[in-house]
């Protein structure tokens, strides 16, 4: 009887552990954009932040309104629009206030949260 009621106690707190982490990542994810475009906003370009293409666990990318890629993990230099024009209707909803964005690549459901700076330049960053 003890393990009828451990099984389910142990999933329930396995679950809530991964419900907090999920959060944490989230709002790291989303501090992660705001500091770039808060920079950005402040005159940084977005070549100085090249090395964000590769932090980890979240990349970032940096691009134009256009859909051509300032920063980038493999499309920097590419325009999104040519590898998928739906792709890039959807982070182009991104606003001067931030907003998550859900969509698929390459068979995998991703989550990002992007967000335009002053001048209109897309980044978001996601899982």
């Amino acid at each position: 009887m003890k393990r009828f009621f451990l099984f389910p106690l142990i999933l329930l707190i396995g679950l809530s552990l991964a419900t907090v982490a999920f959060a944490g990542d989230r709002d790291a994810i989303k501090n992660q954009v705001d500091e770039i475009v808060a920079a950005l906003d402040d005159g940084k370009k977005p070549e100085d932040f090249a090395a964000a293409a590769h932090y980890e666990p979240y990349y970032v990318f940096i691009m134009k309104d256009d859909g051509s890629m300032y920063v980038h993990p493999t499309l920097a230099g590419t325009n999104l629009k040519d590898r998928s024009e739906e792709l890039f209707d959807i982070l182009n909803q991104a606003t001067t206030e931030g907003l998550w964005v859900q969509y698929d690549w390459n068979e995998e459901e991703k989550n990002t949260y992007v967000r335009k700076t002053a001048d209109g330049v897309i980044v978001g960053s996601g899982y």
